[in-house]
């Protein structure tokens, strides 16, 4: 978890001068089969290098994730997050039962969601709907 610590190689090493200059270190306990201080140069060694591992994950996943954008861009693919959990039909067709009386809660029950998923995709629908609306 160290790793968790500070966003870069040269924020650890800062983070590890300003303790030292405190009279202050970091003790892990559980590290591997003993414990690392960073009051110690082999501990201020292991330190700095969990610091640079940390970063070079930090800057693997940072690639991969740019690759990836780009590669979906390139083959014209959805980039916008996270699936829709309701297409406009289903919101559509929930808003009937909801419109004749029939409670929001047992619609949201028959979706298997939670009313609250469902106000908001209603409400989300009738925007869309007004700013259609407003523009034609």
């Amino acid at each position: 978890m160290l790793d968790r610590l500070g966003r870069s190689t040269q924020n650890m090493i800062a983070l590890a001068e300003d303790m030292r200059g405190r009279r202050a270190s970091l003790r892990v306990l559980n590290l591997g089969r003993g414990d690392m201080e960073t009051a110690t140069p082999i501990g201020s060694t292991v330190f700095t290098v969990m610091a640079a591992l940390a970063y070079m994950g930090l800057e693997i996943a940072r690639e991969r994730i740019t690759n990836s954008v780009s590669k979906r861009r390139a083959a014209g693919k959805d980039l916008s997050g996270r699936r829709q959990a309701f297409t406009d039909s289903q919101v559509k067709n929930a808003a009937r039962p909801i419109d004749a009386g029939e409670p929001t809660v047992q619609v949201a029950r028959d979706l298997s969601t939670s009313r609250a998923t469902l106000y908001r995709q209603l409400r989300d629908r009738q925007r869309a709907e007004a700013a259609t609306a407003i523009t034609s």
